[in-house]
């Protein structure tokens, strides 16, 4: 699983007015589906008098299929969800969610101009966004003595991994988070320090 862009502020707001409508783009990091929908929710909530509040997401990595949506909330089917996830995925950003709230000014747009302005509303909102990276992390349980903790602590460093728990009783019972391209390198190395005396076991798929 390789690392990728996320939004790097919780939430990113940009604003147009075409032929006296407003178009209100808010930009969010949502580390899952349950997340982007409270987000959208909470969006509803906060301009309760739009007549529009059209979303897509990205709920996970840019490349997982599984954690898509959108929605045209009324608007002509075409014209606002899809161009707005189009956007999204064109960035090549995950764990994001996009809403475009508008306030209808009476002036009908037709098709192409509601393409364009949702699409283009989230377009800028990009142009706007911080990003940070993510490296996704494999959990794992490990035990040691005490007197080999320092080693693997610095077998974590070399490769990117941290410490998510530690639990001291007659042993250390530790959970490492590791990304996905170190795993393979970090058990090598840790089977060789300890002389195949320590073993890990996988948390999470």
């Amino acid at each position: 699983m390789n690392a990728f862009d996320i939004p790097a502020d919780a939430v990113s707001v940009s604003e147009e007015t075409i032929k006296k409508s407003r178009f209100i783009t808010l930009l969010a990091h949502t580390d899952g589906v349950e997340a982007a929908r409270a987000f959208v929710q909470q969006v509803r909530n906060e301009h309760p008098g739009a007549r529009h509040h059209c979303w897509a997401w990205v709920a996970g990595a840019p490349n997982d299929s599984q954690q898509l949506g959108f929605s045209d909330d009324g608007e002509p089917s075409g014209t606002a969800g899809k161009p707005m996830l189009a956007q999204l995925m064109g960035a090549n950003i995950g764990e994001i969610t996009a809403v475009v709230v508008r306030y209808y000014g009476g002036i009908m747009l037709g098709t192409g101009g509601l393409v364009k302005a949702y699409g283009g509303g989230v377009q800028q909102g990009l142009k706007q966004l911080t990003r940070t990276l993510k490296v996704p992390m494999k959990l794992f349980s490990l035990q040691c003595d005490y007197a080999q903790l320092s080693d693997i602590e610095r077998l974590l460093l070399r490769f990117e991994g941290k410490i998510a728990e530690s639990h001291y009783q007659d042993r250390i019972s530790l959970t490492l988070a590791l990304p996905y391209g170190q795993i393979d390198g970090f058990r090598q190395n840790l089977s060789d320090f300890s002389r195949g005396a320590l073993t890990l076991f996988s948390l999470t798929p």
